[in-house]
């Protein structure tokens, strides 16, 4: 059987599926229906200083081919993360990525500095959220202002940084490159496209916040082209997600540069995804007698 272990930023995944920030939680609905480590890894419900609400309903809604949220970065914060949440999700025998957020730089290099000092594995900093109205997304529009939120991450941070990069720019490579440059070590890419819909009915925005966060299917096609312009513009490792679905969709991603992949929105509709997308990973690897699932990313032919 075909090795699907990986390994970002110095840390070993047993296998290249990673669950999305925000699609799991803290994992215990899921680790009621199989092993969490069925995942490589988990990137954690995205975490702030202190506690956070979120936005006020409704926060969800249909899209073809997926999915609005508008959630707004509900947590329990990071003290309770640590001593409640992580000390379980250590047990589970899967990689463990903090999702970290924030609304100022002082936020990100605050709670950057107290995840440091904790047992996770990974941080991944969420700079790019777009359905708080406050921080977060403001510095990852621009490569200047993601180098510079990077770079002062960077002097707190001791674990493993893995850059969370948005869709809504213009030029995405340039972004990934100007976050190597500051000092990640990895980035995971896409982050959900800004979409919004209307109850024609009563003229008003269905979602609360007015606009959400887009992901789900639709989104793929847009995913798999910034991972492989992204691919060809850094040498650190490169996490992609955006509308994985299938285990199709995963060869896809990987052949386009992704060094690992993310899944979240398809946990809703399958929540056995992960371990259909690790058997068809397998099937498809020993069909074309491909020993590693390393030697898939970024092989397309252009």
């Amino acid at each position: 059987m075909a090795d699907l272990s990986v390994k970002i930023a110095g840390v070993e995944f047993d296998n290249p599926i990673i669950a999305a920030s925000g699609t799991i939680g803290f994992g215990h609905e899921y680790g009621e229906l199989y092993p969490l480590s069925v995942f490589g890894g988990i990137s954690c419900k995205g975490t702030t200083l202190k506690e956070r609400p979120g936005n006020p309903p409704p926060r969800i809604a249909e899209t073809p081919m997926g999915m609005l949220n508008a959630v707004g970065l509900q947590n329990p914060g990071v003290e309770h993360f640590i001593n409640v949440e992580l000390p379980w999700l250590k047990k589970q025998n899967t990689v463990v990525i903090a999702n970290a957020a924030g609304s100022t730089q002082e936020d990100y290099c605050k709670i950057c500095e107290i995840l440091s000092d904790s047992d996770v594995d990974m941080i991944e900093l969420n700079i790019s959220c777009p359905n708080v109205k406050e921080g977060g997304a403001q510095f990852g529009t621009s490569p200047e202002s993601v180098g510079k939120i990077t770079s002062a991450v960077r002097r707190y941070c001791t674990k493993p940084l893995i850059i969370k990069l948005s869709p809504n720019v213009a030029d995405i490579a340039a972004v990934a490159k100007a976050a190597e440059d500051a000092g990640a070590d990895a980035v995971s890419l896409i982050n959900t496209l800004t979409g919004m819909r209307i109850d024609i009915n009563t003229r008003r925005p269905i979602i609360k916040n007015v606009t959400g966060g887009m992901s789900g299917p639709a989104v793929f096609p847009v995913a798999v082209r910034m991972v492989y312009q992204v691919k060809k513009a850094v040498k650190i490792p490169v996490i992609g997600l955006g509308g994985i679905s299938t285990w199709q969709d995963a060869v896809e991603m990987i052949m386009a540069g992704a060094d690992a992949i993310q899944i979240g929105t398809v946990l809703f509709t399958d929540p056995y995804a992960p371990l259909k997308i690790s058997e068809g990973l397998h099937g498809f690897l020993d069909t074309h007698n491909i020993p590693s699932v390393r030697e898939l990313t970024a092989t397309v032919e252009v």
